[in-house]
């Protein structure tokens, strides 16, 4: 009978922009909707900005692709290339700024997406420019009254016991994405990150959940429900969802404020959530191996709305367990570090503010 119907009716669109998808390819559940349980890996070199210089040019030709994927490739190359063994050390007593990972820990794909057959020049596709618009003046201020250790300054000193900041007291003080807690560019609005971009989807007919891979976080869409009251707040906020047709549209509110100069040093990843905002996405079935994600971001700070999608495709990978938290021997550096540092300004005579003033 389904076969019978397909054929009657050729192809079922799904509402997301022009993606269409045949009806014999999109898993149901059994009350008739899209079933989107499954695990998705959202890898892409597709920038979630545009560079400046595209203007609003949406797409890249696939020569142009290519040449993004060969760059790449040999940045994978070079970045796994031994280091020299005969390097000398680093001079007694210097100051060793703090480096990446061999590139092997990196895995951010090797490919760019595409959406109906064309190349993207970036994930934001509203403004026309894909950038993100400009902050408020407000929210200028408030960035630029951010305390000296949001925005770290490493320079090698202590330099928070004259300043009388706090960055490095104890664990609590330490921003979210030090202290392995939650990383917002991954779950809300969801973007494309360095490593584990793979997210896990459950979904009945009353919840949709949605594990993001980095950080080992989830989130719990309830279906055809209202929102709960302002005072519940959480990091990733609280969503509900609703059916337009084979769209899943899920709006999201209420979140924690006081977590955005916690992200990760203040230098929040462009696009992540904070305060009084809303957040709309949409999951919507392409055929029955990907979807079509998109989302629209309504946000005080910014001057104006902003948005963007992207395809996921399924895959038959796992989640990595991210046992950051667990093994989050980095922080505990940091910490010993810092009262090495706090020993040798004191032993200086250099000033140190008191905490009353």
């Amino acid at each position: 009978m389904r076969k019978t119907l397909a054929l009657v009716c050729a192809l079922l669109v799904s509402g997301a922009g022009g993606v269409a998808a045949a009806a014999d390819d999109i898993p149901r559940t059994p009350s008739g909707k899209p079933d989107f349980t499954g695990r998705y890996d959202i890898r892409s070199l597709t920038p979630f900005e545009r560079r400046p210089e595209r203007g609003e040019e949406l797409v890249l030709s696939p020569e142009e692709a290519a040449e993004v994927e060969a760059n790449q490739r040999q940045r994978v190359l070079d970045g796994d290339a031994a280091s020299a063994p005969d390097r000398p050390p680093p001079e007694k007593g210097a100051f060793i700024d703090r480096q990446s990972y061999n590139y092997a820990w990196f895995d951010p794909g090797h490919t760019m997406f595409r959406i109906d057959g064309k190349y993207r020049t970036s994930i934001l596709t509203n403004p026309p420019n894909g950038r993100m618009p400009p902050l408020t003046e407000e929210a200028q201020k408030n960035r630029g009254a951010l305390p000296r250790f949001i925005w770290m300054n490493d320079d090698g000193t202590a330099w928070w016991l004259e300043s009388g900041d706090t960055p490095f007291d104890s664990p609590e003080t330490m921003v979210l994405g030090v202290r392995c807690i939650y990383q917002p560019g991954a779950s809300i609005p969801i973007r494309t990150i360095s490593y584990n971009n793979l997210k896990t989807l459950v979904q009945t007919d009353d919840y949709l959940m949605i594990h993001i891979e980095w950080m080992h976080w989830t989130r719990v869409v309830r279906i055809d429900a209202e929102h709960s009251p302002a005072a519940y707040q959480s990091y990733s906020g609280d969503s509900i969802g609703r059916w337009e047709g084979d769209t899943l549209v899920v709006e999201t509110a209420n979140f924690r404020r006081e977590a955005a100069p916690q992200m990760f040093h203040g230098r929040t990843s462009a696009g992540v959530p904070r305060g009084a905002m809303k957040v709309t996405e949409r999951f919507s079935p392409i055929d029955g191996k990907s979807l079509l994600y998109q989302f629209e971001v309504e946000d005080e700070e910014h001057t104006a709305p902003f948005g963007g999608e992207m395809p996921w495709p399924k895959t038959d990978q796992y989640n990595y367990e991210y046992a950051c938290h667990e093994g989050n021997y980095s922080m505990l550096g940091q910490l010993r570090g810092a009262r090495q540092l706090e020993k040798e300004w004191i032993a200086a005579g250099k000033p140190v503010k008191a905490e009353s003033e």
